[in-house]
């Protein structure tokens, strides 16, 4: 087996350091089978999720995927994201963070769980804000800064 990637890593720390300093953590996702978000929140194959520890329940920053339960439009939602699908983390309020190369998804070795499917059809019908709901209030008005991001390979 090869070196472990440094990405799951930098995730890791880049949250420590958002909710140390109070800042929101966002993740940009590119959206692919392999990924279990709802969909009526993807935008050009993207998604933008807030993964804020009020705005998610069960967070697992794991090596291979990321996984946490979220409310969106009012419906809680499983979220599993592999780790190799992540374009970037960011502060909400900042836009600081770290940009990522999307790598193809590659399945675990034998042995490791099956692919999951959708567990609950997504609401219909657009939705300006992707990120979920429950951090710390509906007022959305303030648009978050661009992200600042370092390509890291």
């Amino acid at each position: 087996m090869g070196e472990t990637s440094t990405k799951p890593y930098l995730i890791r720390a880049l949250h420590e350091w958002c909710t140390d300093n109070g800042y929101t953590p966002y993740i940009t996702v590119q959206v692919d089978e392999h990924t279990m978000v709802p969909v009526a929140h993807v935008r050009d194959g993207q998604i933008t999720l807030n993964v804020g520890t009020l705005a998610t329940n069960r967070l697992v920053l794991g090596n291979e995927f990321i996984e946490f339960q979220a409310r969106f439009s009012g419906v809680t939602e499983n979220v599993y994201v592999p780790v190799g699908a992540v374009s970037a983390i960011y502060a909400r309020e900042t836009g600081a963070g770290m940009g990522f190369e999307v790598q193809p998804y590659e399945p675990p070795e034998a042995g490791a769980q099956g692919t999951t499917a959708n567990a609950a059809a997504p609401e219909e019908g657009p939705d300006a804000n992707a990120a979920p709901e429950g951090d710390g209030g509906g007022n959305d008005d303030d648009e978050p800064k661009r992200p600042r991001l370092t390509i890291v390979k």
